[in-house]
């Protein structure tokens, strides 16, 4: 009995140990092809929550990236869109699951609530923009740079 409790006890602190949480570099996908747009960097701020900032912006087939925030709100009108804060206020509520934050789109200048769910190997960042409820907006996976 007691190597059964100590194995248990082993095998949880290994898989708490190799929990992964959000930060690091991201590659950010369109919802709508799949290809790649772009890299965000998600850092763990002073107060608890995780704040991600946009690293680059990948040219595509038919587009061209956008410099500035031109359709943008204050405080992000007309500001560049490379090293803006593009999520904010992300909160952890277990290992794997991140609410009550916040996500700009540089190109539509919306602001939509954020929540996430990083997969079992941390490898993927699935995300949910909505506005008001989470049955209204768009969903993305993100990749992790290595």
């Amino acid at each position: 009995m007691k190597t059964l409790i100590g194995v248990i006890s082993l095998a949880l602190l290994c898989s708490s140990a190799m929990a992964q949480d959000i930060t690091g570099t991201w590659r950010y996908m369109d919802d709508k092809t799949g290809e790649a747009k772009g890299l965000v960097k998600i850092e763990q701020q002073a107060d608890g929550t995780y704040a991600g900032t946009a690293l680059k912006a990948t040219p595509r087939a038919g587009y061209t990236p956008k410099e500035l925030c031109s359709n943008c709100p204050a405080p992000y009108t007309n500001k560049p869109i490379i090293g803006m804060q593009v999520i904010t206020g992300l909160k952890s509520s277990d290992q794997t699951n991140y609410t009550n934050g916040k996500i700009i789109d540089p190109v539509s200048g919306r602001i939509y609530q954020l929540k996430g769910k990083l997969n079992a190997n941390g490898k993927k960042l699935f995300l949910r923009g909505y506005f008001g409820v989470s049955a209204v907006g768009r969903n993305q996976t993100w990749l992790r740079v290595e």
